[in-house]
This record gives C-alpha cells, structure tokens and sequence, in this order.
C-alpha cells in the first residue's frame, strides 16, 4: 500500500508549512505529499525528501479559495496512493513511524475506512475534548471506534473515499468529515480513533474564524437534510437549537447562529441519501446516536 499525504496552505504560513511537510517525509514509509494551494500560490519550502528516500513532493494551486473539503478532495484526485493522510499545514507528525502504523493497521483490517489520530497541543503535552471525536471524551490516551474524525488529523482509504463521493464540496467548512462519516458508516466501513498516532498542533479555537457561527449552524442543517431520516433529522436540529442557546451567551454570536441555521434551511443542501435504521442502530451502540 502506498502512503500519500494532503496538506492544504493559503500560503500565508510558510515556516509551518515547511514543518509539516518535513514531518510528513521524515517518515520512515516513503510518503507522496501533495500539497494544494488553496486560492494561493504555494511557497517555496525547504523541506526535502530524505537521502534515498522515494518520497515525493507534488504542488497544485486552485485559483480561487474553494474551501476545506473541495481543496482536500482536488489533492486526493492528485495522489496515487491507497491511503491518504490529511494534515493541517501548522500541525506535525510527532513521530517519524505514523506512516508505518497507518499502513499496517490498513493492510490487517480491510473494513476501515478511517483513522482519527489524537491532536495534541506541543507546548503543554494537553488534548482539548473537541478533538477526541466522541461523547466520552475524558481519556484521550484511549483509542475506540468513533462516529465521526478530525479532517485535518487522519488517514483515510482512497478507495472508500471516493465510493461515498467524497467530501460535499458545499459546506466549505466545518462538519464535512461528519458527512462523510456517516456515509462511511452506512456502506459497512469502521472509523477508529487511534491514540497512538499523534499529531501536534498548536492550541487555537475554532471561533477565531469570522464564519465559524454561520458555517456550524448551516452546516449542521445541510448535515441533516443530507443524511438522516426525518424523523431524527429534528431531533437532531432540535438538540442543537437547545445546546446552542444553553451554551452561548455572546448575542452576535447567536444572530450568525440562527442566521446560518435559516440558511441552511433555504439553501440546496446537496444530494439526500438518507441512512438506513440499522446505521443509525450502529452509531447508538458505538456511543453517539446521529442526534446529538
């Protein structure tokens, strides 16, 4: 099996992304690293393969900024390996033997899909909850199937990826690994975290994105409307409605919440295939119901 890893940059982080794409061909696995321009030019980096290495760097430059998951979908129809591992362009590999792992556990199990690595902030050695892509959050060094992963911290299987389409270019950002997930998930494949496989990355919240608010909440509706039956998917808008207003305080913040929500109810959400029961009876048994 061949290894290839996705790294998308604005081009505005060049010593990160020198960083990240050095950790990528540091590994002990040759590695194809594609790097995607996402509306920019991609800097001129000195990261290079290792002496006798067949790893390999290749650079694609989208002209506009097409978003997180149509830039990660362009850099998989760019790579050919069998597993493609997608890392954020301020984030690392903590050790130079992920590669190996990854193609091990891929080759032993057929059935999964994806591997969510564990996040981990590389100044306090800390993980935050919304990295750990499970209700139980509490013990990070645990790995365990999961319903969902980190977009920017995993490996996933090309083939399985490109049977459920991809990720809905639509959504630009945010809750677009969910999408796939589920997608996953109902066609038979496993999603695991895997705590053995860290990657570093700074601690940063998700907020510090000026969209943040609208693309949650519209995304959430596009999420529904897209892949659960209709009973479940007002339940789980329901709950999100309810958490939101418990957990949120900021009124700004709640205008581009319930902004976004009403868009997502107007707007074409894409392609509805909607789960079967028993998905849904899976994702229950493995912890997190599609409704909260």
């Amino acid at each position: 099996m061949k290894i290839s890893c996705v790294i998308l940059t604005m081009g505005d982080r060049i010593a990160e992304l020198d960083r990240a794409v050095q950790s990528a061909l540091s590994q002990t696995d040759d590695v194809e690293v594609v790097i995607v321009g996402n509306g920019a030019d991609v800097p001129e980096i000195t990261a290079r393969p290792q002496p006798g290495s067949a790893s390999t760097i290749k650079k694609i430059r989208l002209e506009r900024n097409a978003g997180i998951p149509e830039g990660r979908n362009r850099g998989v129809q760019e790579c050919t390996g069998d597993i493609v591992m997608f890392l954020d362009d301020d984030g690392w590999y903590a050790s130079p033997k992920i590669a190996a792992h990854v193609r091990e556990r891929f080759m032993r199990e057929p059935d999964l899909a994806v591997l969510s690595f564990r996040v981990m902030d590389p100044e306090g050695g800390s993980v935050q909850r919304r990295h750990v892509p499970r209700l139980r959050a509490g013990d990070p060094e645990r790995s365990s199937p999961v319903t969902t992963f980190l977009g920017g911290a995993c490996a996933i299987r090309k083939s399985a990826f490109l049977q459920v389409g991809g990720l809905p270019e639509r959504f630009f950002y945010a809750h677009e690994e969910t999408d796939l997930a589920w997608r996953l998930l109902g066609e038979g494949y496993r999603i695991e975290y895997d705590a053995e496989t860290v990657m570093y990355h700074p601690l940063v919240l998700p907020q510090r994105h000026p969209e943040y608010y609208r693309y949650n909440a519209r995304n959430r509706v596009w999420l529904a409307r897209r892949n659960l039956p209709w009973p479940l998917a007002v339940i789980y808008l329901t709950n999100w409605i309810l958490l939101t207003l418990i957990r949120e305080r900021s009124l700004p913040a709640l205008k581009a919440w319930f902004g976004g929500f009403i868009e997502g109810i107007r707007e074409p959400a894409g392609e509805r295939r909607p789960m079967a029961w028993k998905t849904a009876w899976k994702m229950l048994r493995l912890g997190r119901p599609p409704i909260v």
